[in-house]
């Protein structure tokens, strides 16, 4: 029951007051226990109890709230905790949590507080949660509306796309992947000359040439963990913190490939300073390939478009010759059935 009071009277603090009065009741009720607090975004228990990496059970003690949601896209219900306590075993050790959730601003934040016998063993715990939450398995993370998610579906969508099935004109398609497999497989030999061990890469053309279809070919042909930057737009951060979360990621993933799509709508006037200082400012960007797709190259600042060691590998998707159009038309001839053969 003590737990539940430390819940509710904690609720009914401001907002700046809540997790120093819970640390402090906790700390307070059971001064044996070792303790450990985080508001770490990348703690997601829930998720590693559902991939049954952790057992997770209720303390029925404790009102425990839990929320249901409805994913539209499979008609399913799905849920997760507001507020609730819990006991957690992991490899043969338990230890308690308490999870609450609380409004801060425009966002809701996650704070969780853990108690054990050993504080190495929940510092431990703590460390592979964030670590498994920020791996990338068979899923692109994709950074929308000022938050990362794993699109798994975005990356089966992408299966299909090579580049044995991409018509474009001359060595582009070759020079594209001697590029970048070059460069990834070249990392002994930027740090033995001491030069920054990353590439700028962007994608020039009219729609309908071939960026997108490039883009994804890379993403299937390399095997390196893909993030993908659908907006940097949020109602609940600033630009600023959107940019500088989408390179934090980045760096903590490398080597890893950046796709930042349509770069001229990405990169604005309010933006643009904070984008340039992540680019290439004092924090290391080492073995961040970022790839950037335009088809208005006009509309992008020349500060980012032409400074050297920014985006200095460009690669022009031109408008096919006659050669890559009859080569297109034979190759979705032979796509169609017999009865549909139009060649």
């Amino acid at each position: 029951m003590k737990v539940q009071q430390i819940i509710t009277q904690g609720l009914s603090l401001p907002l700046n007051a809540i997790s120093y009065y819970i640390s402090q009741e906790l700390v307070g009720i059971y001064p044996q226990k070792a303790f450990l607090e985080t508001h770490e975004s990348s703690f997601n228990i829930e998720a590693f109890a559902n991939a049954k990496l952790c057992t997770l059970e209720h303390d029925p003690s404790t009102h425990n709230q839990i929320f249901s949601g409805w994913n539209g896209m499979n008609n399913s219900i799905y849920k997760y905790i507001e507020n609730a306590s819990f006991k957690i075993t992991w490899q043969e050790h338990q230890f308690d949590v308490l999870m609450m959730r609380w409004q801060e601003g425009y966002c809701k934040e996650t704070y969780c507080w853990l108690l054990g016998d050993n504080l190495e063993i929940l510092e431990t715990f703590l460390l592979t949660v964030c670590e498994w939450n920020t791996e990338i398995r068979g899923e692109i993370l994709v950074f929308e509306g000022g938050y990362w998610y794993k699109d798994e579906e975005l990356f089966n969508s992408i299966h299909n796309a090579s580049f044995e099935n991409l018509i474009l004109g001359g060595n582009l398609k070759q020079d594209i992947q001697d590029d970048i497999v070059h460069f990834l497989s070249a990392k002994e030999t930027y740090d033995n000359y001491g030069i920054p061990w990353k590439r700028g890469i962007l994608f020039i053309g009219s729609p309908g040439n071939g960026k997108t279809h490039a883009v994804k070919a890379l993403i299937n042909k390399l095997q390196i963990p893909c993030l993908y930057v659908k907006s940097l737009k949020s109602q609940y951060d600033n630009p600023h913190q959107s940019i500088q979360e989408v390179f934090k990621r980045a760096r903590q993933t490398a080597p890893c490939l950046l796709i930042l799509e349509d770069l001229d709508s990405l990169i604005e006037g309010e933006n643009r300073s904070f984008f340039l200082n992540e680019l290439d400012g004092f924090a290391a960007n080492t073995g961040i390939v970022i790839l950037a797709t335009t088809n208005f190259p006009e509309k992008i600042d020349p500060a980012i478009l032409n400074r050297p060691s920014r985006f200095d590998r460009k690669y022009y998707f031109n408008l096919p010759g006659l050669q890559e159009r009859l080569a297109y038309i034979k190759m979705w001839n032979h796509k169609l059935k017999e009865s549909k053969t139009i060649w």
